[in-house]
Formats: C-alpha cells, structure tokens, sequence
C-alpha cells in the first residue's frame, strides 16, 4: 500500500521535472544560448522506494540515496552520450563550473576540478569520496568513505559501522563491519 502511494507523487516530481528542464532548455535555444550554456542538472540526494525496508530520503548512507543522477551538457565540449563512473561530489560542482568558464578557482574551495572528466578528457580523478551526515547532535552522526569498490560508514561515538564490498554486494545486504 505504501508505494502505492509514493508511486505517484513520483511520478508526477519526474512529470514536473521533465516540464520545466524542457521550458529551460527551449528558453536557451530561443535567446540562442543553447550552444554556449553549459547545462547541469542533478540534485542533492536520491530517495528510497522500499530498498532497506526504508521509504523517502532517510539519513542512510545507502547507494540509493547517495548515487543521484549528475547530466551535464555544453555542446561541442562535453561529449553527447557519454555516461562515466567516476567519483564525483556535490562539493566538486563549483570548481569545476567555474573552471569550464575559465574563472580563477579560489584556493579556499573544497572540492575537485571534474573538468576534465566531463570534457573526456580524463577517466577519474578521484579515487574517493566523503559523505557527512549531522542529523542531531545526540543521533545518527555518520562519515562515509566511497571508494569505486567499497564503502565504509562510521557512526560517530558509536562501536558500530558498516563496511560493504559493492562488487561482491552491490544491493549492501551483507554488513562486513564485523567480519
């Protein structure tokens, strides 16, 4: 009965979605900005539709809440079609917007310059990343290191974790913390 009900408030966010980027992207082509514009859509975590027994975006360092969509597009730079694994971050987007608009990148900035792997150029350049989650001072404080191949989850001022192979376990139903 639940995903009954989340289904279509989905499904309509995705209907919502799909309108607006579209109104977007015929606006650039109309002020003939489409060519010139890099375009980036992706958002700042994904959502659980029952994987883990869990519903909506939780505060789990899950890969369906940490693996969100990240399309981008300048045409005659970025390569059309093109799909990547490598590690990226939130924290890596205004590097490397600024960098592709050939702005200086200040040095305070956390973060990685993904030019280069947007533009083709390079396959990776991080072989890690860290996600932080501070729900309550008292409550699930985590860090989570994701490597192409692991992930290893520290709950703050607490004897358990989680470790996972994502080769062997890519749905993370085996818990190696312990092993």
């Amino acid at each position: 009965l639940l995903v009954i009900l989340i289904g279509p408030s989905i499904y309509g966010m995705v209907t919502m979605l799909d309108a607006y980027i579209g109104t977007i992207l015929d606006r650039l082509e109309a002020l003939g900005l489409a060519e010139t514009t890099l375009v980036c859509f992706t958002t700042d975590h994904g959502d659980f539709l029952g994987q883990h027994g869990l519903v909506a975006k939780a505060i789990h360092h899950y890969e369906d809440l940490l693996r969100v969509p990240l399309l981008v597009r300048l045409p005659g730079a970025i390569p059309a079609g093109r799909s990547s694994d490598a590690l990226q971050s939130t924290v890596d987007l205004a590097q490397t917007f600024l960098a592709i608009a050939g702005l200086p990148v200040p040095r305070t900035m956390t973060g990685v310059d993904q030019a280069e792997v947007w533009l083709g150029r390079k396959e990776r350049l991080r072989d890690h990343v860290i996600v932080e989650n501070q729900h309550q001072p008292t409550t699930m404080n985590m860090r989570t290191l994701v490597t192409a191949r692991h992930k290893l989850t520290v709950h703050c001022d607490r004897p358990y974790g989680e470790l996972y192979d994502l080769a062997e376990d890519p749905g993370e139903r085996v818990n190696l913390w312990s092993h």
